[in-house]
């Protein structure tokens, strides 16, 4: 919603500015034949559309980047090779049962999750990261679909951080037939969900970006066996690797112990965690 407003009021701004400026336009010539009224309407959608062009540019290319240590784990290492693939990046470990596919928050670089990715991968559970268009998971909240066509397991799991968790369940929703499990990190589900489908729902207590009023609010979505568990001093930025996020609260622990604790529920949940 907050991103639907955005692209409103993006509108709003570009069209209002290009009105004014048809305006005055038109009050400098001071005519008023067809010719030149047509010229007004012209240089009204032109002047308008550009502008929203711009602006769209601006914001999209405004992103959290992956830092150093996520960027390290995008290197193949021990058990776990690491590619990039057509949808993003693909963690090999030694596992050939459960694989998992995430979505990435809004606006953050997919590679900020490659340290999740790599240790699950590790201990049996072989990852996809989905590079999302725009780095908005609404422009490929499908995407699953494309990779689990062309993998062959067992189990599928499919998650993702804020946006993309929300994303996520919408495909895990209308395809839960197909799925093992739902894993949401700092996300919930707008959609609700199968019971037979397996689901983890976690969140960090210092958290101040969540909207925790509609988290509430969609816990009757839930599958009946639904697992929450509070990563306590944890926030909304630490799922991933990416810096601190706007708004955000300040975590009590580490990046690394948060993440940690994430990739032990997660093992948990699939009953990889021996």
């Amino acid at each position: 919603m907050k991103f639907v407003l955005n692209i409103l009021i993006a509108a709003l701004l570009s069209f209002g500015v290009a009105g004014i400026s048809a305006f005055i336009i038109k009050k400098v010539n001071n005519k008023s034949d067809k010719s030149v009224r047509k010229g007004h309407i012209i240089h009204f959608f032109a002047l308008g559309f550009f502008l929203f062009l711009v602006g769209g540019i601006v914001y999209f290319n405004d992103y959290y980047h992956a830092d150093a240590k996520a960027l390290s784990y995008l290197e193949s290492s021990g058990n776990v090779k690491v590619s990039a693939i057509e949808e993003g990046y693909y963690f090999d470990g030694p596992g050939n049962d459960s694989a998992l596919i995430f979505y990435p928050g809004a606006k953050v670089e997919a590679a900020s999750y490659s340290s999740i990715m790599f240790s699950l991968a590790e201990k049996g559970m072989d990852c996809f990261i989905v590079k999302m268009p725009l780095n908005m998971a609404m422009f490929g909240k499908d995407t699953a679909g494309d990779i689990m066509s062309e993998y062959s397991y067992n189990k599928w799991y499919l998650s993702g951080h804020s946006l993309g968790g929300a994303m996520a369940s919408i495909y895990a929703a209308g395809h839960g037939n197909e799925l093992e499990g739902l894993i949401l990190m700092a996300s919930y589900s707008t959609e609700k969900l199968s019971d037979n489908l397996k689901m983890l729902s976690l969140v960090g207590s210092e958290d101040k970006v969540l909207r925790r009023e509609a988290y509430e609010a969609n816990r009757t979505n839930w599958p009946s066996n639904a697992v929450e568990y509070t990563i306590e001093g944890g926030n909304h930025a630490q799922f991933g690797s990416y810096g601190e996020q706007k708004g955000d609260g300040k975590a009590a622990i580490s990046n690394t112990k948060q993440q940690k604790l994430t990739v032990e529920q997660i093992l948990k949940l699939a009953g990889l965690d021996k």
